[in-house]
């Protein structure tokens, strides 16, 4: 996920998801870990601070994992971030999904 302010990015995820992100520095180029775990639920991901990496409203759409969506939901706007599509129903099958902009 490119970003602009890792700070302020990292500050948002961990407080959304209640995780601990871990960032590393390759030669000026910030990267910051998503927790993931081999034979666990989840994908590995990083937030990437990076000149040619620009964050837009346009870009790709990330989706993660979560018992009940409406809760990371709960905690966006406080952590800065807006909600742009509330809690919605994908289908029966695959439950449901919010959309979130980032700080």
């Amino acid at each position: 996920i490119p970003v602009a302010d890792m700070d302020r990015s990292k500050a948002l995820y961990e407080a959304v998801f209640q995780i601990k992100i871990d960032v590393q520095n390759f030669g000026g180029i910030l990267m910051d870990w998503f927790p993931f775990a081999e034979g666990k639920e989840g994908a590995a991901g990083t937030l990437i601070k990076q000149e040619s990496y620009i964050p837009s409203q346009e870009g790709t759409l990330v989706y993660f994992m979560s018992d009940d969506v409406k809760i990371e939901l709960g905690r966006v706007e406080a952590a800065g971030g807006k909600i742009y599509q509330p809690k919605t129903q994908i289908s029966p099958e695959h439950g449901y999904m919010g959309v979130i902009i980032d700080t």
